[in-house]
């Protein structure tokens, strides 16, 4: 059984999280520039079993669609292109950004650290992975 990754995709960074092998649990893994995105996947893939990517689908509180998704379905179509083998599965991520500041005060983490937006993007994503395991 393969991990499933799961991206907090963004213009400028992107957070990424993974499950184990056993798919129980969701752990942060890193935020990355988003340009460095497909290479740094091409290299993950690779060397990792896995079998589906997860990603925030970014809505508005009415139900539509963010303008983000004028980047995320151009990724989309990239990543199908380089691993076509490999489903990718789009999760609402409403709230994920909120969740994952209140997780990190109920962590301890001081607030210098909660402003790296870095930190905030890989917690997100964890996030997103959460939500779809518990869906799944």
């Amino acid at each position: 059984m393969g991990r499933i990754l799961a991206i907090d995709f963004g213009r400028k960074r992107t957070g990424l999280a993974v499950t184990d092998v056993l798919r129980i649990a969701a752990n942060p893994l890193l935020t990355i520039e988003t340009k460095d995105l497909i290479p740094w996947l091409t290299d993950y893939i690779a060397r990792e079993p896995v079998d589906e990517v997860v990603i925030g689908h970014p809505t508005q509180m009415n139900g539509t669609e963010s303008e983000s998704m004028n980047y995320i379905r151009p990724f989309m179509g990239v990543f199908k292109k380089h691993f076509p083998n490999v489903p990718i599965t789009m999760y609402d991520e409403r709230f994920t950004s909120v969740l994952a500041h209140q997780a990190m005060i109920a962590g301890g983490m001081k607030k210098k650290a909660r402003q790296d937006k870095a930190v905030v993007d890989k917690i997100a994503a964890c996030i997103i992975l959460e939500g779809y395991l518990e869906r799944l």
